[in-house]
């Protein structure tokens, strides 16, 4: 018995070894995307201005469109369930008739788990997700704002005019309507 259980122990350990092994490494390269916020001097706001070039769920790069009017910020595991729920019973083409971008915050994820449940259930959504794998992006996206909500920002020509924030499923429906 004694050897059996150290046998599935042994199993174990190297199944996670593996696991760790395969999944462990960031494949997210720094040296291709960028965030330009300005002016650099204050808080992201109403009135700043934002430029990015960031990967989505499955590593396409993304720059920022002129004609992109709302972006959608989720920087906690609770709002990025709400985006889920509430895009679930959405056309493929909800967001882009929209003209507006979901940005996840994943800076926080150790990368086993990014690589191991977080990107493969990105990758199940029909709608594209621009993945903020920076922390320093991060911090810099939501200073002054109420991260712990959905943070909808409209924009004019890349330029922030006004800022709203959801809760719930129900209220980011009115926002966006």
């Amino acid at each position: 018995m004694k050897k059996i259980i150290l046998g599935l122990l042994a199993l174990v350990i190297v199944a996670v070894g593996l696991l760790f092994g395969m999944n462990g490494k960031s494949k997210y390269d720094a040296s291709k995307y960028h965030l330009k916020i300005t002016p650099t001097n204050k808080p992201f706001g109403v009135g700043s201005s934002i430029d990015y070039i960031l990967p989505d769920q499955f590593d396409k790069a993304h720059k920022l469109s002129t004609t992109t009017k709302k972006l959608i910020f989720v920087f906690t595991k609770s709002t990025g369930h709400t985006i889920k729920a509430f895009m679930a019973d959405k056309p493929k083409d909800y967001l882009i008739k929209r003209e507006a971008v979901v940005i996840a915050d994943i800076s926080g994820m150790p990368v086993i788990i990014q690589n191991t449940f977080a990107l493969p259930d990105f990758r199940k959504s029909d709608y594209p997700m621009v993945l903020i794998y920076d922390k320093n992006m991060a911090k810099r996206l939501k200073e002054n704002q109420q991260s712990d909500k959905i943070i909808i920002m409209t924009l004019e020509n890349k330029k922030v005019i006004k800022i709203e924030h959801a809760s719930s499923e129900k209220e980011l429906g009115k926002i966006l309507k």
